[in-house]
């Protein structure tokens, strides 16, 4: 397998990836159903930003938000049962289950860790001892520029821990166990271990919770865009979207079974940014995982960074210990 040159790496040397937009596959079907799925996602990003724009302050809260993200994502589930991406990427019951155990574990557990301990008690710590009329140049911004600044820097910060992750051994331990997934759908960005879901979840977003309103659009972006890195429908994105907003396509090429196709897209929204640091990649992967598509347990995926770099610390200090200079006895 020859791969294909992107920058100063080859692309699909180990396993078979799509590489450009003009050789991904296009919506096929009648006019209705190809204008449907080419904007849909224009279509509710707009429609979901003039919600929360003009939405009376009765509603424009949290709970709305959660509540939002919850149908938007059951609407999603429907379209991957009607105009699937890949039909090996079909969801199961037993992987609804499975993704469903991940996404009670996020509501649950991982949000009462992140109150506590994570960033939000940071930022709560923060905020009460800041003089918040040094930001009164940016509460003076007109409400859609706040928004996409809060999302941007936010994503700004999920590039360089998610980059962190795929070059630093430590991190990447919590992370490996998300790339052992073989197929995205809806819930897929809810599985991994429990450790990494919290620091991919560590941002500076949180500290603009005094703009509630810019922050809900913030929110608004992400959960319009970002949700369809793990989602299995084709769509016709529009170019500009390719070219501003991660998409399905991005986030397969960073889970494909291709290493140095991994080393790639690792911005959440603004697949921009990865266009800035040269780490994007547009194209496509059907074939996911790693070690051939192993799929990981639920029980390893929660010890996986503990065992693992338990035995690696093993054999890295076992072996210097075995290559070290032997202790001569006294004369």
């Amino acid at each position: 397998m020859d791969g294909v040159r992107v920058g100063k790496r080859i692309i699909g040397a180990q396993a078979p990836v799509t590489v450009g937009w003009e050789n991904i596959p296009r919506v096929q079907g009648g006019p209705v159903k190809r204008f449907v799925f080419t904007w849909f996602q224009p279509t509710m990003l707009f429609a979901l930003i003039a919600f929360w724009y003009y939405a009376p302050n009765s509603i424009a809260k949290a709970s709305t938000a959660i509540g939002i993200g919850i149908g938007f994502k059951i609407l999603l589930l429907a379209l991957e049962w009607v105009n699937p991406r890949h039909e090996s990427w079909r969801l199961t019951w037993k992987e609804l289950a499975s993704d469903l155990f991940y996404v009670g574990l996020g509501y649950t557990l991982l949000d009462l860790v992140e109150r506590y301990i994570g960033s939000d008690a940071v930022i709560e710590a923060v905020q009460h001892g800041f003089d918040w009329d040094k930001l009164a140049w940016f509460t003076g911004l007109p409400l859609l520029l706040q928004a996409f600044l809060i999302s941007f820097i936010f994503d700004f910060g999920q590039y360089w821990m998610h980059r962190g992750m795929h070059n630093w051994y430590p991190l990447w331990l919590t992370h490996a166990p998300h790339h052992y997934i073989t197929q995205l759908n809806v819930n897929k960005g809810a599985v991994g271990n429990p450790v990494e879901l919290f620091l991919i979840g560590i941002g500076i977003g949180g500290f603009f919770d005094f703009l509630p309103r810019a922050a809900l659009l913030a929110g608004t972006l992400g959960l319009a865009v970002g949700t369809y890195q793990h989602i299995n429908v084709r769509f016709n994105s529009p170019r500009w979207w390719r070219f501003l907003f991660n998409t399905t396509e991005h986030h397969s090429m960073h889970h494909s079974q291709d290493y140095e196709a991994t080393r790639s897209n690792y911005a959440s929204t603004w697949i921009v940014i990865d266009r800035i640091f040269g780490t994007c990649v547009d194209g496509e992967a059907e074939l996911l995982g790693m070690e051939g598509g192993r799929k990981m347990s639920i029980a390893e995926t929660m010890t996986y960074p503990f065992t693992e770099g338990w035995r690696t610390m093993k054999e890295r200090f076992g072996r210097a210990r075995a290559d070290g200079p032997i202790a001569q006895p006294a004369e």
